[in-house]
């Protein structure tokens, strides 16, 4: 039987073949902790602070259908994820991630109380860490 929460790795260029930019990052809220202090969502497996990494996936076929470029991108980390420093002033720096999993799940956000259920199948992202991208591969 497989597990309802199966964390299947790929690599970073499965995800984004064309790469990834920076927009970015902030703490996880825990909701049932709300206003209490430190309402910041905790890993399950490791304990560690969880964060969230907003990045633009550079595919041009991404966004089309109605869908959206922007990604998140969920990382266990004691201290808040750092971007590296952008190579041209004024554009967002291109991030990589390591130890990239994929979990699914059933987005039913768009199911209506009149009957009509748009449900959809949808990926949570996780990754291990964000560093600077690699320079990139020129085509033959």
């Amino acid at each position: 039987m497989v597990p309802n929460t199966i964390k299947v790795p790929v690599p970073f260029e499965y995800v984004w073949p064309h790469g990834a930019l920076f927009l970015g990052v902030e703490p996880v809220t825990d909701f049932d902790k709300r206003g209490q202090g430190d309402d910041q969502a905790r890993d399950k497996d490791t304990g560690e602070r969880l964060w969230v990494v907003k990045v633009l996936d550079l595919d041009p076929e991404a966004g089309k259908f109605g869908g959206s470029k922007e990604m998140k991108v969920k990382i266990a980390a004691p201290v808040q994820p750092v971007p590296p420093t952008s190579k041209i002033p004024g554009y967002p720096p291109a991030v990589e991630f390591t130890d990239v999993t994929l979990t699914p799940y059933v987005d039913s956000q768009r199911c209506k109380a009149t009957g009509k259920c748009r449900a959809r199948q949808a990926w949570s992202i996780r990754a291990g860490a964000m560093s600077e991208a690699a320079a990139v591969k020129q085509a033959a």
